[in-house]
């Protein structure tokens, strides 16, 4: 994904085609309350307004100004998943109304079940909070994957590094990875781009370290092949373990996983056995269907492997020691 025009273009088609039945029934109570959650470039809370307005030439709305008839805002999801039944009731809500009004009667509905603090504002800024959130983030995180290379350019540890520079009381670097993943993080720093692509210079910097890591990794892995190769071995007879296949630790979710888009160009590259090491999965997903790929367990994986690639630091890959004369393509900085 180099921008998000055509993720913006495809759910601009889609809320249209919700609007229009929303629009449509014969009978919009005036004070209805519409709220959106999905998240967004900032600018869609004021143009579903407009959508309504063409629709319903009859009801007032708050993008005219003056009274409306129907209150529309923005209040962006913040959940952890794994959490969402807590959070979903004490996180704090940020609600943006395309007008005050909108804004506190959106918030009387968040009263009703939230027990965080609901914070009001407009509706662009609401719209805008969910994609700094997520933006800075993966900014962070491009600092650290940036620094991994530069680390491994100049022969130095990176995690023993990032542990000295953390000593310091303002400095507090991420861990480094193999990319970023998720449906939040991996995505919604383009819609700030697409708003404003001539300004947004370091965040579509950070997208484009962070979207390049697991090239970086699979070059490490080619190396580890070649240096097996040089030492005897034929690559048919190579086993590759790949351990963890989620987006981060802990849990099943594979969405936008870079760990997962490693283990599937290592599959379609490599012409010997893979074992994918995944503990939160019973199936290998539909990606990594392929004949050479084989759903493994820690202890199997860690006896029968040549080469062993870190992706992903679950609890049991912390707790296990491999064995002394395993190459090693550490991207978290637990078996090095």
């Amino acid at each position: 994904m180099s921008d998000a025009s055509g993720l913006s273009s495809g759910k601009e088609r889609s809320g249209r085609s919700s609007l229009r039945s929303l629009a449509q029934f014969s009978v919009v109570p005036t004070g209805e309350v519409v709220i959106l959650e999905s998240t967004s470039p900032p600018g869609p809370t004021e143009l579903i307004s407009e959508w309504i307005s063409d629709l319903r030439t009859d009801l007032k709305l708050p993008h005219l100004g003056g009274i409306s008839d129907v209150h529309l805002a923005h209040c962006p999801e913040r959940v952890l998943p794994g959490r969402i039944m807590v959070e979903i009731f004490s996180n704090d809500r940020i609600v943006g109304g395309l007008s005050p009004e909108c804004a506190l009667r959106a918030a009387e509905v968040y009263r009703l079940f939230v027990t965080g603090e609901i914070i009001l504002t407009g509706a662009k800024s609401a719209e805008m909070s969910k994609l700094t959130e997520n933006a800075f983030r993966d900014v962070n995180i491009a600092f650290a994957n940036e620094l991994s290379i530069i680390c491994d350019k100049l022969g130095i540890n990176v995690w023993e590094l990032v542990g000295l520079a953390n000593r310091h009381p303002r400095v507090n670097i991420l861990q480094p990875g193999p990319g970023v993943g998720g449906h939040c993080i991996a995505v919604d720093p383009w819609f700030i781009v697409d708003s404003a692509p001539d300004e947004a210079r370091l965040i579509r910097t950070a997208r484009e370290v962070n979207n390049g890591k697991p090239g970086w990794v699979m070059d490490k892995i080619d190396a580890a092949i070649d240096e097996a190769k040089a030492a005897g071995k034929q690559a048919q007879d190579l086993k590759i373990a790949v351990f963890g296949l989620a987006f981060k630790p802990d849990i099943d979710d594979l969405r936008e996983s870079p760990a997962l888009g490693i283990a599937v160009e290592l599959a379609q590259r490599h012409v010997g056995t893979v074992l994918a090491v995944e503990p939160h999965i019973e199936v290998l997903p539909a990606k990594l269907s392929a004949p050479n790929v084989v759903l493994s367990d820690l202890s199997t994986a860690s006896r029968e492997a040549d080469i062993a690639v870190l992706l992903v630091d679950h609890k049991p890959f912390k707790e296990h020691v491999m064995p002394k004369h395993m190459k090693i393509v550490d991207t978290k900085g637990i078996w090095t």
